[in-house]
């Protein structure tokens, strides 16, 4: 079965369009390797995290900042299937 990523966001906060452009940005680059991406409003303010399959992969409180939509890329491609040549995500 091919893994679900989530993205929880804090609604008060009006994440919800950054979380809905990652979700874009992750479908599309990840269309062959992922079941789909799922945007969780969360209960806890100020939250932004991702998560594949339940586990945490970005946390935007423990991090202290919002994930690069390259990072971001990077951190799924690793988990989901490493041999993925992300192209200019890539670059450094």
């Amino acid at each position: 079965m091919k893994p679900t990523v989530t993205i929880e966001y804090c609604p008060k906060c009006g994440w919800m369009m950054r979380a809905a452009y990652m979700a874009q940005e992750l479908l599309t680059t990840f269309t062959n390797d992922i079941f789909g991406v799922t945007l969780h409003p969360s209960e806890i303010s100020g939250r932004y995290s991702v998560f594949i399959d339940g586990d945490v992969i970005f946390d935007r409180k423990k991090e202290g900042r919002f994930p690069e939509i390259k990072e971001l890329k990077q951190l799924i491609r690793d988990r989901v299937n490493p041999e993925k040549n992300l192209g200019h995500s890539d670059k450094k």
